[in-house]
C-alpha cells in the first residue's frame, strides 16, 4: 500500500513550485498575499495549516485556481 502524502505537505510544495515558476521570493510572494513571510515558510514546508481563504489568497496571488494547489 502506497503511503499517502499528508495535504499539508503536498500544498506547500506545489504553492514553493508555483511560486518559484514566477520567479518570486516568498516575502514577495506573502506581500502579494498580505501575509507574513514566516507563515509562508511554514506553508511551503507543510508545519501550517492554511484556511480556505488562505488557500484562495495565495491562488489569487500566483494567478492560478486554488485547485491547482491541491492536485
Amino acid at each position: 500500500m502506497l503511503a499517502r502524502m499528508d495535504i499539508r505537505k503536498k500544498f506547500g510544495l506545489n504553492v514553493a513550485k508555483e511560486r518559484k515558476k514566477k520567479g518570486q521570493s516568498q516575502e514577495q510572494l506573502a506581500f502579494d498575499c498580505g501575509l507574513h513571510r514566516t507563515y509562508i515558510s511554514g506553508i511551503e514546508r507543510g508545519i501550517r495549516n492554511p484556511t480556505i481563504a488562505i488557500v484562495e489568497k495565495i491562488a489569487k496571488a500566483l494567478s492560478i485556481r486554488p485547485s491547482a494547489l491541491l492536485d
